[in-house]
C-alpha cells in the first residue's frame, strides 16, 4: 500500500454534497483531502497547483462543467478521477472519457467504499508505472529496469474490495473490452486497466504480450501450436489457449528458446 496518504479533490458546485464527501473521506484512513472546489473552472485551476491523486468530480456544474474540466486538463493528464452525477447517462458518457468510477446521487456509504478501493488500487499501478520511468531514466538508456521495480502484485476489485494476486499466481491476462481480464486458474478478474497499462508495469523478462489481446507470463507456456491458415497459439500448461499474432511468432519462438 502506499505510505503516504492519498490527496484528494473534492469538486461539486452544492455544498451539502461536498461536505457529505468530505464526511465520508474522514473515515477513510489514508486519504487526505487536498482542497475543494465549488465550480468548473476552479477545479481546472487546482488540479493543476494541487497534483491530486484523486479527484472527486461532480457531472452537472453550471458553466464549466465535470466533463469539461477533463477535456481542458486533458484525459492523459488528469488525474484518476470518480465522477460524481445525479443521472446515468451522464455515468455513461465519464466512461467514455476515462473516468475511473462514477458515484449517482444518492449514493450510499457502501458504494462510496467501493469508488474510494478501486481508486485506490488505481493509484498504486499508477505510481508503479511512475517508479518505473524515473529508475529508466537514471539508468541513462538501459531499456529494461531492473525487474525488483516492476509490479509484484496487481490488485483486483471484487464486492468492494480489493484484493492482490501475485503476479507469479497470473496465468495470462487477456483483453475485456477496454480493460483487462487477469485469469488465474479458472477465476477471471476484472482490472480496470488498459492492456498496454498493464504490459508496461509488468517485467518483460518474464511477461510478454503476444497479441493484441493476450499477455502471457513464459513459464507458463507449453507448446507453441501453428493451425490452418498460418495461424499460430500458445498451449498453456493449465490447458489455454492463447492466439499469437502473426507480427509477434517469430518473437515468441526466440523468447521460448532462450
Amino acid at each position: 500500500m502506499n505510505a503516504k496518504p492519498l490527496r484528494a479533490l473534492v469538486v461539486d458546485d452544492e455544498p451539502l454534497a461536498r461536505q457529505r464527501i468530505e464526511d465520508l473521506l474522514a473515515h477513510e484512513p489514508g486519504i487526505e483531502i487536498a482542497g475543494t472546489a465549488d465550480n468548473g473552472d476552479t477545479a481546472i485551476e487546482k488540479i493543476r497547483s494541487l497534483n491530486p491523486d484523486l479527484v472527486f468530480l461532480d457531472v452537472q456544474m453550471p458553466g464549466t462543467t465535470g466533463l469539461d474540466v477533463v477535456r481542458s486538463i486533458g484525459v492523459d493528464a488528469m488525474p484518476p478521477t470518480i465522477f460524481v452525477t445525479a443521472y446515468d447517462q451522464h455515468a455513461l458518457k465519464a466512461f467514455e472519457l476515462a473516468a475511473l468510477d462514477y458515484l449517482v446521487k444518492p449514493f450510499d456509504d457502501e458504494r462510496f467504499e467501493q469508488a474510494v478501493a478501486r481508486g485506490r488500487a488505481h493509484v498504486e499501478l499508477r505510481e508503479a508505472r511512475a517508479l518505473r520511468e524515473r529508475l529508466r531514466a537514471m539508468l541513462d538508456g538501459d531499456a529494461i529496469a531492473p525487474a525488483s521495480h516492476y509490479i509484484q502484485r496487481i490488485p483486483v476489485e471484487a464486492r468492494g474490495k480489493v484484493t492482490y494476486i501475485p503476479v507469479d499466481q497470473v496465468d495470462y491476462i487477456a483483453a475485456s473490452g477496454p480493460y483487462a481480464e487477469v485469469v488465474v486458474g479458472t477465476r477471471r478478474h476484472l482490472v480496470r486497466e488498459t492492456m498496454q497499462s498493464l504490459e508496461d508495469s509488468l517485467d518483460p523478462a518474464r511477461f510478454m504480450r503476444v497479441h493484441r489481446s493476450a499477455i502471457v507470463p513464459l513459464d507458463r507456456v507449453e507448446t507453441l501450436l501453428r493451425g490452418a491458415g498460418g495461424d499460430y497459439e500458445l498451449q498453456l500448461k493449465n490447458g489455454a489457449r492463447v492466439r499469437v499474432s502473426r507480427a509477434k511468432r517469430e518473437q515468441v519462438e526466440q523468447r521460448l528458446k532462450g
